[in-house]
């Protein structure tokens, strides 16, 4: 544990909060993607089955058991609550987000740190959070209107991974100079799918306009 992860556990907790705020205080999920919900589910199923097998800490149990949880509850707000589902963006949430699992898997069974269930799954879902932002990118772009709360998630959420990195490369200088390619590049790639977004977003707090990305 370091200040980078604990602020980048802290920013995706935020992130989380934020969601759930719109969810339940403007009971609407417009402009979030239900596709990148639903991968999230999958990432974290499959990065924290060692819930089960190995005990790290208090703090590291309650932080998989509340991110396992509210992705759960989210993708059952957006599927079956009366109100919020019919608010969901479905004709322009069309990315083909199974496509992405495939891949992904193949390449965490070729490319791994240990070739057993625990590490590839865990390695699988890395490459699958790197890319799980795409079909939620992509719907922004469609959408005419962001409003603040869809904005402020999504940088959040790119925030969270950038702070990870630096995690990850506090740890190699402050521990013991163990290179870790899995998480850095997986890090980098999904920390460049969001630079479009930072730009645009920054973009539009300096100049006080609404948040619009380039179809």
């Amino acid at each position: 544990m370091n200040l980078f992860r604990l602020a980048g556990d802290m920013t995706h907790l935020l992130s989380i909060v934020v969601l759930l705020l719109k969810i339940r205080t403007m009971k609407s999920c417009a402009g979030i993607s239900l596709k990148t919900q639903e991968l999230y589910i999958i990432v974290f199923v499959t990065r924290y089955l060692d819930l089960f097998t190995r005990y790290v800490s208090f703090y590291n149990t309650v932080m998989k058991l509340v991110f396992l949880g509210t992705s759960v509850a989210i993708v059952w707000y957006m599927r079956y609550h009366k109100v919020v589902k019919q608010t969901y963006n479905k004709d322009e949430d069309t990315f083909r987000h199974y496509f992405l699992i495939p891949p992904c898997f193949v390449l965490a069974l070729l490319i791994h740190r240990a070739f057993n269930v625990m590490e590839v799954l865990w390695t699988f879902s890395l490459y699958l959070e790197a890319v799980a932002i795409l079909p939620q990118l992509v719907l922004l772009q469609r959408s005419r209107n962001i409003d603040n709360l869809t904005g402020n998630y999504v940088f959040l959420l790119g925030a969270y991974r950038a702070l990870y990195l630096i995690n990850w490369i506090y740890r190699f200088f402050m521990e013991n100079h163990q290179v870790r390619w899995i998480p850095w590049l997986s890090g980098l790639v999904q920390t460049a799918l969001y630079a479009d977004f930072f730009y645009y977003y920054i973009q539009s707090w300096k100049n006080h306009k609404k948040l619009k990305l380039p179809a």
